[in-house]
Parts: C-alpha cells; sequence; structure tokens
C-alpha cells in the first residue's frame, strides 16, 4: 500500500508538471505572435493537450493561468481567460465522448471551437473595449470597410472568427503532436493521477451517475450550489470592493485636480480689487488680464470643467468671475445667487473665511466636484473664495468599463474555482460513494449465494479508495464489514451442509430401517427418489407448475423421498413380508402406513426444527396413494387438492414397484411399465407427471441399471 501510496503521489505531481509545461506552451506561442504582430494568438495549443490528457481540471487550470501569465505582455489577454476555460471544458468533454479518431470528427470540434470563440472575443472586443485587439486587424477592417462598403462590425466579426478557426487547426495539430510524443503510459498516468480510488472508465462512470439518480439531493448537486453560491458571492464582492476602491481613488484624483485649480486661481486674483471686480466687471482695472490668467488656469488644470471667483456673505453669493467651458455665457459679474444646498453645512466656516472640505453636488450644470480657497488680502482677511469644479458625470462610463472588465476576469478564475471544486468533489465524495454504494447493493443482492458474495467482495476491494479521509475510513470498515459477512455465511453454509448430510444420512437410515424388514424392495427408497428427481427436472423444463417448484421444493422434495414408506415402521412383518396375496382384513393394515408415516413425522416437526424439509416428506408420507380420480386413501382427495410432491411419489412408487421383482410377481420390462404408467394418466396419476416420466426413458433405464446389477433394460 505504501508503495501504491508513493507511485499515486508521484503521478500527482507528474500531472502537475506536465499542467505547468502546457502553461508555459500557450505563454511562449503565445508571446512570439504578439511580437512579432501575426494575427493568430496561439494561446489554446497546450490548453488542448492539458485537456485532452489530463481532463476537464487541468485544461481549465491550463487555460486562465496561461492567461493571467499572458496579460505580462498584453494586458488584455486577462480577460479573454473565460474563453479558453470553456474551450477546455469542451475539450475535454469532446475527448471522452467523441474522441479525435476521424477526420470528421476533427473538422467538427475545429468549427465548433473556432467559431465560438472567433465571435465571443470579437464582440468583446467591440462591444467592451471598442476596437480590436490588433492594430493590423484595425487597419484591415477600415481598408475593407472602405472599399466594400460592408458594416465594420460585421467584417470585423467575420475577419475574427476567420483567424480563429485557422488558430484553432494550428493548436490542434500542435496539442496531437504532443499527445503523439508523449509515451502512452506516460499519458495514462497523468489521465489517471486525479483519482482517488481505481480509475473508472468513461461508461463505468456513466453506470454510477444511476446510484444517485433518484435521490432529491445528491452530494454533488449541494457541492454544485454551494460553489456557484459561493463563487457568485466572491464575484460580487470582488466587484463592489473593486469598484468602490476605483471610485474612492478616482475621486480624490479629482478633488486634489480641483483643490490645486482652485489655489492657483486664488494666487492670481488681486484680492483688494474684488469689489471693484463685483461692481464694474470688465471696467475694472486688470479684470480682463485676470480672467485671462483664469482662463489658462482652468484650460490646463486636467478635469477642471467650470472655475469662478464668488464672494460669500449672508444673503449668498456674488460673483466675481465665472469660467466654463460651455458654449453658454455663466454668471456675470455682481449677479447674487442664493448659497447651495450642498454648501448649507460650511456656512459658517466660508463667512469666517476658513477653508472647507471639497463638496460633491448633482445640479443643473451636472454631476460635480468643486472645491473653494479662500483669496486673502495683505492682512490674510479672506475677500472671496476661487472655487474649481470637475465633472464625474462620465465617471459612470469608466465605472461600467470597471466593471466589465472586473467581471471578464473574474469570469475564468470563477470557472476555475468551480472546476476544482466539482473536480474534488467527483474524486474525493460522489464516484468513491457511489462506487461504494454499488458495491454494497450487488453484495446484498448476491443473497446467500457463495460464488456472487465472493465476487461482490472482490468487486468491492478493487474499488481501492484512498481518499485519506472518512471516505476511505468508512470504505475500509465496509470492506471488512462484508468480508467477515460472507465468511460467516461460507461458515453457516458449510454448518448446514453438513447438518444436510447428517439429515440425508438419518433419513437414509430410517427409510433402510424400513426396507430391511421389507425382503423384497430391492433398493425402492433409492430408485424412488431418483424418479421423483427425473418427474421434477421433466416438470420444471415443460414449464408445469413452475409457481410451486421452486430449487428449494425440489430440494426437499428429493431429500425427503426416502421417508414416504416411513410408516410401514409399525406394520407386522407376518403382512409386510407375506408370499401371497393379502387378505381384505391384512390390506387395511397395510393401508395404515400411510396415517401412521404422516403422524411420526409430524411429531418430528414438533420436535426438531426441521419443517421447512420435512413438510413435503409428510405429504408423501401421508398422500403417495391417493389417486388423481379420487378413489385412492388415506383420505380420497383428488386433481390438484393432492399436494404436487405426493402426486409426483404416486408415480414414481408405482413404476417402481411394475418394474422390480416381487416374490408374488416377476418384474416388468420398462416399456410394459411405462405403459401401464400412462393408461393410468389422468386416472390415477397426474397426467403431466406422467408425461414428463415417460418421455424420460434414457434416465429411467440408467437408474434401474444402476440398482438392478446384472438385468438387461
Amino acid at each position: 500500500m505504501k508503495v501504491f501510496l508513493k507511485k499515486s503521489n508521484y503521478d500527482s505531481l507528474l500531472r502537475a508538471f506536465f499542467t505547468i509545461l502546457c502553461i508555459a506552451l500557450n505563454f511562449v506561442l503565445s508571446f512570439i505572435a504578439y511580437r512579432t504582430g501575426f494575427p493568430i494568438f496561439f494561446d489554446t495549443a497546450g490548453t488542448i493537450a492539458a485537456a485532452t490528457i489530463g481532463g476537464i481540471f487541468p485544461g481549465i487550470m491550463t487555460a486562465v493561468m496561461s492567461n493571467v501569465f499572458g496579460a505580462i505582455f498584453n494586458h488584455e489577454t486577462i480577460y479573454f481567460g473565460f474563453i479558453n476555460a470553456f474551450i477546455a471544458m469542451f475539450t475535454a468533454w469532446y475527448a471522452r465522448e467523441r474522441s479525435f479518431k476521424s477526420f470528421k470528427a476533427v473538422t467538427k470540434y475545429v468549427l465548433i471551437t473556432g467559431i465560438s470563440a472567433g465571435l465571443i472575443s470579437g464582440l468583446l472586443q467591440w462591444g467592451a473595449f471598442g476596437k480590436p485587439q490588433l492594430a493590423a486587424v484595425v487597419s484591415f477592417i477600415d481598408v475593407v470597410s472602405g472599399a466594400t462598403g460592408i458594416n465594420e462590425v460585421i467584417a470585423f466579426l467575420s475577419l475574427n472568427i476567420l483567424l480563429n478557426l485557422v488558430d484553432k487547426i494550428l493548436c490542434f495539430f500542435i496539442a496531437m503532436l504532443i499527445r503523439h510524443i508523449l509515451p502512452e503510459n506516460i499519458a495514462i498516468r497523468i489521465k489517471n493521477s486525479g483519482w482517488k480510488q481505481h480509475p473508472l472508465s468513461v461508461d463505468e462512470a456513466k453506470n454510477l451517475k444511476s446510484v444517485s439518480g433518484n435521490l432529491k439531493k445528491s452530494v454533488k448537486a449541494r457541492m454544485v450550489f454551494m460553489l456557484l453560491g459561493c463563487s457568485l458571492a466572491l464575484t460580487f464582492i470582488m466587484c463592489c470592493v473593486g469598484i468602490n476602491l476605483y471610485y474612492e481613488r478616482y475621486k480624490e484624483e479629482k478633488a486634489e485636480n480641483a483643490r490645486h485649480a482652485a489655489e492657483f486661481a486664488a494666487s492670481v486674483v488681486d484680492a483688494d480689487m474684488i469689489d471693484e471686480y463685483i461692481q464694474y466687471g470688465e471696467d475694472a482695472r486688470g479684470y480682463k488680464e485676470t480672467e485671462d490668467m483664469l482662463t489658462k488656469i482652468r484650460d490646463n488644470a486636467q478635469g477642471v470643467k467650470y472655475l469662478y471667483v464668488v464672494q460669500v456673505r449672508n444673503e449668498g453669493y456674488y460673483w466675481a468671475f465665472d469660467l466654463d467651458t460651455d458654449d453658454e455665457e455663466g454668471y456675470s459679474p455682481g449677479l447674487f445667487t442664493e448659497l447651495e444646498e450642498e454648501f448649507e453645512p460650511y456656512r459658517d466656516k466660508l463667512l469666517a473665511g476658513e477653508e472647507i472640505d471639497t463638496v460633491e453636488k448633482n445640479s443643473v450644470y451636472g454631476w460635480v466636484l468643486t472645491a473653494y480657497y479662500p483669496i486673502r488680502d495683505a492682512n490674510g482677511i479672506c475677500r472671496a473664495y476661487a472655487g474649481a469644479d470637475v465633472s464625474l458625470t462620465y465617471m459612470t462610463g469608466y465605472m461600467w468599463d470597471f466593471l466589465l472588465r472586473v467581471i471578464f476576469i473574474m469570469a475564468g478564475f470563477f470557472i476555475l474555482i468551480l472546476a476544482y471544486g466539482l473536480w474534488v468533489a467527483g474524486t474525493n465524495l460522489v464516484y468513491p460513494i457511489n462506487s461504494i454504494e454499488k458495491s454494497v447493493e450487488m453484495f446484498i443482492e448476491a443473497g446467500d449465494d457463495q460464488r456472487k458474495l465472493d465476487d461482490a467482495v472482490r468487486k468491492m476491494r478493487s474499488i481501492d479508495v484512498r481518499t485519506g479521509d472518512e471516505v476511505e475510513k468508512l470504505y475500509r470498515i465496509v470492506c471488512e464489514m462484508a468480508m467477515e459477512q460472507t465468511e460467516k455465511i461460507r461458515s453457516v453454509r458449510r454448518l448446514s451442509d453438513e447438518t444436510l448430510k447428517m439429515q440425508e444420512g438419518l433419513i437414509i437410515t430410517m427409510a433402510d430401517l424400513v426396507e430391511n424388514r421389507d425382503s423384497d424392495t430391492g433398493a425402492h427408497v433409492q430408485k424412488t427418489s431418483e424418479y421423483v428427481r427425473i418427474i421434477i427436472e421433466g416438470l420444471k423444463r415443460k414449464g408445469y407448475y413452475a409457481e410451486k417448484i421452486s430449487p428449494k421444493f425440489a430440494s426437499d422434495v428429493i431429500t425427503s423421498a426416502p421417508l414416504h414408506d416411513i410408516g410401514k415402521i409399525n406394520i407386522s412383518d407376518k403382512i409386510l413380508n407375506k408370499p401371497g396375496k393379502l387378505t381384505p382384513e391384512e390390506y387395511e393394515i397395510i393401508k395404515t402406513h400411510t396415517v401412521i408415516g404422516r403422524n411420526i413425522i409430524e411429531k418430528a416437526i414438533n420436535t426438531v426444527q426441521g419443517e421447512n424439509y420435512l413438510k413435503e416428506a409428510r405429504n408423501m408420507a401421508a398422500y403417495h396413494h391417493e389417486r388423481w380420480d379420487g378413489k385412492g386413501y388415506p383420505d380420497g382427495l383428488h386433481g390438484e387438492v393432492i399436494p404436487l410432491s405426493a402426486r409426483i411419489m404416486a408415480v414414481a412408487d408405482v413404476f417402481d414397484a411394475l418394474s422390480s421383482k416381487r416374490v408374488y410377481k416377476p418384474a416388468l420390462s420398462v416399456e410394459e411399465a411405462l405403459s401401464l404408467i400412462r393408461e393410468g394418466a389422468g386416472t390415477q396419476f397426474d397426467p403431466k407427471c406422467v408425461e414428463v416420466f415417460v418421455e424420460s426413458v434414457p434416465e429411467i433405464k440408467v437408474v434401474i441399471g444402476k440398482y438392478n446389477r446384472g438385468r438387461n433394460v
């Protein structure tokens, strides 16, 4: 076991190393394509190889991590990880269900992957990023669209699909080359290294699904929902956190720009001239020059949309300067406006000439962030405020763009996490548990069939669960329990066989006691038992009384057949061995052996635990002289009211009497005896029992030859 575990760990390392090589292959090929400006990406060759050889999880791992590392030289690559992840999933499924053994299968695979990847990546580039990823593609689209008039989007999507088809063809053949070069035993070890039990074939894995098919909630379904919920929650949280951080950083950057612009504007405005600027406007001395400097500040301050100078009084604002980037005019000098609602909390500070924090407001002029800086005179008295507004309206577009990028990035990791969770759940829980359950069902269905029980135990032990956790512990316990139970059943069967042999010996001994008192029966009990067996097998072969003739019934009847004349033990030797014809009184005494036999066996049934087979012994002892037409004894039963075992014994008993020598008559030939038996069908005997018996002449002759040595049959 230790050697096997070491080999298993080595195989896991081999799978990990192979996955790393596939990632490196994607990285190197895509790097070469990017540096040379080649319009084919070559970023799925390793993915196809990993998915084909290693399975779905190594394939997805290769796909996602290849795009992550590819972002080192092309940052937009990371947004396409989820597309390659889907390609890995499809490749693993296709290789398992369809294989790549025919040209048709390969063509279908390339078309599906190439068209779907080209369409999705094209829509992503045009819709989310606003343009194709490659400059050469942009130039080509411009030329084609200008020359033919084809819509740019349609032209780009068509070209992108064509490029992806070429890409997938080349990547597929590179992957198949790797598969061809890789030794077969290494490929098998990589493929099977993920199993935590004996590896299952595709058909075996599918058959295991039926084990949990009737469950309302399987472990795999629970794991899927749990991972989906956790992954979606994680993605949502990451998006929210990312957006919030981006928003705060962006707003802080804009606020800093506004503060610098307001501070710079305050430094160029003459505080002593504020009142004149408000009163006279452009007619005031230096007004025009100051306005020009403020305009330059606004134009050079990144993101600043409005720049103005206001004087704050108790009743509101008085405007000195108002510069904006819109065509409409701003507030003219001297105009009065009320203090805006967003600045009400800062009224006292503004009247006191203190600095205030930036204020976010949403007015008729849009969503802006405002920074005020005091304009002080030589004595440090605040005469006005320089205000700078940066617009936040177009920030919504940035936020949506950021959100889309986060979603595209997280989608690849989401698929990777989900695939890993499902892979772990499948190999560590679902498949081992289902395999154990299947083997336990097989063990239960085996019943008391020793061969089937041994096969079920061998099948159970061959599962070889090695998860190293509670599942493996459960598996070991179940195996031990099954083996112990099988051995106990084997011991019980051995004891039962010995007991049965002892019972059969006792039955034969008891029958011999009776037979030895009758000097003329000549192996009667042995021959009748053989004839009973012949009749039962014939009835089974013909399908007669199928609901009655079970294996147990047949065994009970054949085993207890020697007791059918046990009642003769109480018959006088003078009557039993009389050489001549019996008198009517003597015949009546002989007939009592049926009732005596029934009473003897019923006492045995009540005394020992042997009712199962002695019940048929009682029936044969009591009723083997009943007739089909109801004229028999002791109770005058008729037809199928007579127990089947007794009807069978009746044919066997009479045939042996006819075909055997007695002191009062010679033995009839087989043909003569069977003729008389045939004549009694429907009157003395069950017609079906007669039918199958007379059809078994070769077997009958074998029995007579066995017990009547020297007789010509």
